[in-house]
């Protein structure tokens, strides 16, 4: 009943979000913003204890402050997601500006494949319709496989109309068929911040240790494609920003489990680093650090 529920609810979004004027839109999701937040529930909760790792010299005011604004920046996300497949293409090209964008210009000129790692920010979203309208570029993602069945649908329905391919993160053979956009010069584009897996790469995530996905790091080892970190945030303006950082490269020496631990550190230093400067427009509302984990677990 729960999972027929949720399903329902997304649909609704999608169905009635859509039809809204874009003001009624943004002052409905921070009203449902604020009001979750003023619940306190679990998910506020986590996300301030996430934050407080982010900036370990906040006051209970300011953490405050920044779960609110965290709650408010996750709600235009879902509002941004129920009305992009009514967005015209001119609305999508203009949505997004990302600075160093010629990282990612030049590895696709070059053929060798590219791979896009991001972290839960902004809108990744809108930054893949980005993609698929201003740089006219298909690509290749992978998304978790949600409960019910028909939820996962709408989801991969929805990213496909925004011209992306979507492949299931289980039960399928997702890794071989990225491997093959990667030779054959494509784009893929990977969450890349929290392990699904329960085994990927220990890193050390703002003083910590957190689990990454090997993913991003294997791929470009494997086909010799670009490994591109990137963030995304938002301001006070209807247009999303974003930075796609330097390239992170494969170590000359090691074995494969050494270079890709390596490389997924280094991504999550990319990661960090965006985070840092935007804490509010990082969505994980979810356990990432070994130590909560197992805390959990206990």
């Amino acid at each position: 009943m729960r999972e027929r529920l949720t399903d329902t609810l997304y649909g609704l979004g999608w169905a009635t979000v859509k039809k809204l004027p874009e003001p009624v839109a943004t002052g409905l999701g921070r009203r449902i913003a604020d009001t979750v937040w003023k619940r306190r529930g679990k998910s506020v909760l986590r996300l301030e204890s996430n934050l407080a790792r982010v900036v370990p010299d906040a006051s209970p005011q300011r953490l405050a402050e920044l779960s609110q604004a965290g709650m408010r920046s996750y709600m235009r996300y879902w509002m941004e997601s129920f009305r992009l497949p009514a967005w015209s293409k001119d609305r999508m090209k203009t949505g997004f500006e990302p600075q160093d964008v010629h990282h990612l210009v030049d590895g696709l000129a070059s053929g060798r494949g590219v791979v896009l790692a991001l972290p839960h920010m902004g809108n990744y979203d809108l930054a893949g319709a980005w993609v698929t309208t201003k740089l006219d570029t298909p690509f290749t993602t992978v998304a978790e496989r949600l409960k019910p069945e028909t939820l996962y649908d709408r989801f991969v329905a929805y990213r496909e109309s925004l011209g992306m391919e979507v492949l299931p993160h289980t039960g399928g053979s997702a890794f071989g068929t990225l491997a093959r956009r990667l030779r054959d010069g494509g784009l893929v584009c990977l969450v890349a911040d929290r392990d699904l897996s329960a085994s990927g790469v220990e890193v050390k995530f703002f003083g910590d240790t957190a689990r990454m996905p090997a993913g991003p790091a294997l791929l470009a080892q494997q086909t010799g494609a670009l490994l591109l970190p990137v963030t995304l945030w938002y301001d006070e303006s209807p247009v999303m920003r974003g930075r796609v950082h330097p390239p992170i490269e494969v170590p000359e020496t090691g074995t494969r489990a050494e270079k890709t631990s390596v490389m997924t550190q280094a991504l999550a230093d990319a990661f960090a680093t965006g985070i840092a400067e935007h804490p509010e427009d990082w969505h994980m509302l979810q356990r990432l650090w070994l130590a909560d984990l197992e805390e959990r677990r206990a």
